[in-house]
């Protein structure tokens, strides 16, 4: 017997409706945030989960901006630096921040779910991140370590054996390796050079360590690459055998993204080679034995993520794909976007003015978001269908009290289009993407995203010079 493949890949499709649009790593997307909302709005929030009695789990991220050298590619928030000192300083109001949010959510404190992003999370010493630890157990309560779910991103050129193994005594149980791509020429181009013998070795010692969960980033479309170094590349990732894939399209806004300056435009892979290479990807991959997740993620069939998805449990979050849903989101650090009790949060984005507000001993947010009745409606579709790929109609009726058909009758008249193409089917009661159309899911979920319409809307009202010089906000959707 056949089965259906997870995705499908169509050229002419990909190629008729890429275009600029939201990731949905929240909606509404951090671009809607305003600096009407701040410090009170926020404790305002909390006072309402705590009246509410509120003892959901937590996910806690921690943003560690420091790397000590700058891959041209990236579009992180970052700081580019060799001077150790300034870690110890930002360790230190990190902690005064962890430790004020950990007394805000005192009796509800218990976190399932820890995630380190960067930068490079390893630019802090192995001492320093033991003391780093040692505090968080200190003001949070995390499950034990064979129901919680913690991570960190880890450069493996700034890491050894020994430091693998020390993480996972610290309580890390889940890493995620940048790689990119292995080819000499290409990365030599993004000024990251990494060979694959040294990522085998932090591979090789996540698995002696007994990590439960080895991820790898890979990104096509960089500069040097050709479908035979995305051939040679991913035959050494299969060989590598990681229980998760990161697929990333880099995105080349050098307007937004200074370091990206640096790469030479002519060094670019056309359009339909990029789009060669994502096909030569998803079928090696699949093939593999790789699941397709969504997005640009892929994992073993026993994989939690797999796991979950199967089961209905799969979450979306700013960190990408999860398995812990019911949780409020706690971030700390320089940039980082807390999501409680129906409010988005971000921190300040520079280290001078995140220490200043620390100083004032205030949390350090500058904007964020309070949820209207609508938006958590439209968050709701927009997570099932990223997470999903289908979504029940009367469930949205049911659960959230209004008739589906009627309120999102101009969406589903809309969504005609894709129904035409093959991406979308709709039934009396269901509402699903096909193999076809989950390469499009962005494309599909900003059909509901009313804030982009409105947006759009006002670009069209714009004089012709006004809307040609407003910037471009989001990567392409393929």
């Amino acid at each position: 017997m056949t089965t259906m493949p997870s995705v499908q890949f169509d050229a002419d499709i990909v190629s008729k409706l890429s275009m600029s649009g939201p990731r949905y790593t929240s909606y509404p997307t951090a671009d809607r945030f305003t600096t009407d909302f701040g410090y009170g709005d926020y404790l305002e929030a909390l006072a309402g989960l705590t009246y509410r009695g509120g003892r959901r789990p937590l996910s806690l991220y921690l943003h560690v901006p420091f790397c000590d050298r700058l891959c041209y590619y990236c579009a992180c928030n970052k700081i580019i630096t060799k001077d150790r000192s300034k870690a110890a300083t930002y360790l230190g109001y990190l902690k005064q921040e962890t430790a004020m949010q950990g007394k805000l959510f005192a009796g509800m404190n218990r976190v399932e779910q820890l995630h380190f992003g960067g930068g490079t999370p390893t630019y802090f010493s192995d001492a320093q991140m033991a003391g780093l630890m040692a505090h968080l157990r200190r003001h949070f309560d995390f499950a034990p370590d064979d129901e919680g779910e913690y991570s960190i991103e880890i450069d493996p050129r700034t890491v050894d054996p020994q430091r693998i193994h020390s993480l996972r005594a610290q309580g890390f149980n889940r890493v995620s390796l940048g790689v990119q791509d292995f080819d000499a020429d290409v990365q030599k181009a993004v000024n990251r050079i990494q060979p694959y013998e040294e990522t085998m070795a932090v591979m090789n010692a996540a698995r002696d360590a007994a990590f439960r969960s080895i991820s790898v980033d890979l990104i096509y479309g960089l500069p040097k690459q050709t479908m035979q170094t995305m051939e040679e590349t991913l035959s050494k990732i299969i060989v590598a055998n990681p229980d998760r894939i990161a697929l990333y399209n880099y995105a080349h806004m050098p307007h937004l993204f200074k370091p990206q300056r640096r790469i030479s435009e002519s060094d670019l892979p056309a359009a339909t080679a990029k789009l060669g290479m994502l096909a030569l990807c998803i079928s090696r991959l699949t093939v593999a034995g790789y699941v397709y997740i969504g997005m640009d993620h892929f994992a073993r069939p026993e994989d939690d993520l797999a796991v979950a998805q199967r089961q209905g449990r799969l979450h979306r979050n700013f960190q990408g794909y999860s398995t812990h849903a019911e949780t409020d989101l706690v971030a700390c650090g320089v940039s980082a976007i807390s999501a409680v009790n129906g409010t988005y949060s971000q921190n300040e984005k520079t280290l001078d003015a995140y220490y200043a507000k620390l100083d004032a001993g205030k949390l350090p947010i500058v904007r964020g978001h309070r949820l209207d009745n609508d938006d958590l409606l439209r968050r709701f579709v927009i997570q099932r269908l990223m997470c999903n790929f289908e979504l029940s109609l009367a469930s949205v009726a049911q659960g959230m009290a209004v008739p589906f058909k009627e309120y999102f009758a101009p969406e589903l008249k809309e969504l005609g289009a894709f129904v035409a193409d093959g991406l979308v089917t709709l039934e009396d009661d269901w509402l699903t993407v096909t193999p076809k159309g989950r390469l499009l899911i962005r494309n599909v979920c900003m059909v509901f995203d009313r804030h982009l319409r409105q947006a759009r809307l006002q670009a069209a009202a714009m004089p012709a010079a006004a809307a040609a010089t407003q910037p471009l906000r989001y990567s392409r959707t393929i």
